[in-house]
């Protein structure tokens, strides 16, 4: 059931399952915290599992200007005040990811474990940024209806949109349901995002990295390079998974997380 809470001048939208010890789990672009459907399910058993929708994002509301990774951060950390949550296990994909390390780049202490799925600790190359910097442009002109079309072939596997059109439409369904300008922030958010490779070999907690392994936006290749600095880490690839492991994968996902949790 979702619920919303003002925070750093923003509504925050949010779920709150489950009891015991905390897992945030936070989405990626340009998703919601829906994306997270399957894990909430099966983590909240034993778990007290939030889910919530970034700035920009989902039912959370718009911010002026670019929302930095840094200020997404800040938002989770407000919500888990909010919530009385001292400690938690912090996990995300993609985006999410990034702002996962900005999580515990800036409150480590607040950190019980990592969970760093499809994602990376690099920022973004030239190259990188021009990219998302014609995708804001397009998305600006034409909505979100072309991007979607963009996106899908590199955030699920070719047998992936062939054969599950289930899948397919739910991922293409968030995508539409994110603002355009919502979007745009946070593409110029992760463009000037932190490269935090010098990060990785400072953390000191468990973590657990999980990729896709026909991921081509965040490869295998790039979750190796945070399991060889992360001293405290875990590598789980996903077989027959793109880019959004979790929900092309929820069973193969899940036991990854599970097993990591020590269920």
């Amino acid at each position: 059931m979702m619920e919303k809470i003002r925070l750093n001048n923003i509504n925050v939208a949010y779920e709150d399952q489950g009891t015991g010890p905390v897992v945030v789990l936070i989405h990626g672009y340009p998703f919601n915290r829906s994306m997270w459907a399957e894990q909430l399910l099966e983590l909240a058993i034993n778990r007290r599992v939030i889910t919530l929708d970034l700035r920009g994002h989902g039912d959370s509301s718009i911010s002026a200007g670019v929302a930095t990774m840094s200020q997404m951060a800040e938002d989770v950390c407000a919500l888990m005040d909010a919530n009385g949550i001292e400690r938690a296990t912090i996990g995300g994909l993609s985006m999410g990811g990034y702002v996962t390390l900005a999580f515990y780049h800036l409150f480590p202490d607040r950190v019980e474990n990592l969970l760093l799925a499809d994602t990376r600790a690099q920022a973004d190359t030239e190259e990188g940024k021009a990219a998302r910097a014609e995708q804001a442009k397009k998305i600006l002109a034409e909505g979100m209806a072309p991007i979607a079309d963009m996106m899908l072939p590199k955030l699920l596997s070719p047998e992936t949109v062939s054969k599950s059109p289930d899948v397919v439409k739910r991922v293409r369904d968030m995508i539409l349901r994110t603002s355009p300008e919502g979007a745009v922030a946070a593409l110029r958010a992760m463009a000037e995002r932190e490269d935090h490779t010098e990060l990785l070999s400072r953390i000191k907690v468990p973590t657990l990295i999980v990729v896709g392994a026909k991921d081509p936006i965040t490869p295998v290749a790039d979750s190796e390079k945070m399991h060889e600095r992360i001293a405290k880490s875990k590598l789980v690839i996903i077989e027959n998974a793109s880019h959004v492991s979790n929900i092309e994968q929820p069973e193969q996902f899940n036991h990854a997380v599970k097993e990591f949790l020590d269920f």
